[in-house]
């Protein structure tokens, strides 16, 4: 076998998915991954810091990709507008770099430990939202409530998309889940 493989990335992604499933997160240790992936512990460790980075590598440019995008959005366009923007034209572009999203999501959902550390990275994409929002010249209170009202509209989207990913694209999900939450806004108002 040569000592290089291509698709180790890949194979170990793969053997850990299929055994978090089985098994739970909590079950799997990264002995049994690499032994399903037919590769060594030194393997795994290049490209993984432990089993919980199978499922979050590269999660750590999400507030930076996301916050860019709202930066370069049309400076013509409301606060809010451009938020939208900046979910959908990110968002697609992470959604399509997401392998196994649906599975990953099962996952994450099962385990209070995963849980926690979506929380935390969806934190610093609050925060990376707010502070774009204030160099786009939002006040600070707006910007910190339209961001996390972003990171709800892009987890709903990406729950949505995840669920039935060839109904509608993400794009589509974010401006599904924005249009849903301003009629909820809406009909509260009338009341």
């Amino acid at each position: 076998m040569p000592r290089w493989d291509p698709k180790a990335e890949d194979r170990l992604r793969d053997a850990a998915l299929v055994l978090f499933l089985e098994h739970g997160y909590e079950n799997v240790t990264v002995a049994q991954i690499t032994e399903l992936a037919g590769l060594t512990r030194r393997t795994f460790s290049r490209y993984f810091a432990d089993k919980r980075d199978v499922l979050f590598a590269g999660s750590e440019r999400l507030p930076e990709a996301l916050a860019d995008a709202l930066l370069r959005a049309d400076d013509s366009l409301e606060p809010f507008e451009a938020l939208l923007a900046a979910l959908t034209s990110a968002g697609e572009l992470l959604a399509s770099r997401v392998p196994h999203a649906a599975q990953r999501r099962v996952i994450i959902k099962a385990s209070p430990e995963l849980r926690e550390r979506e929380r935390t990275k969806f934190a610093a994409v609050t925060d990376a939202l707010a502070g774009a929002l204030r160099q786009r010249g939002v006040a600070g209170s707006e910007a910190g409530l339209l961001a996390h009202v972003g990171v709800a509209i892009f987890q709903a989207a990406f729950e949505r998309w995840t669920d039935q990913p060839d109904q509608a694209g993400f794009p589509a999900r974010v401006r599904e889940a924005a249009a849903e939450l301003a009629e909820i806004l809406s009909v509260k108002e009338q009341r």
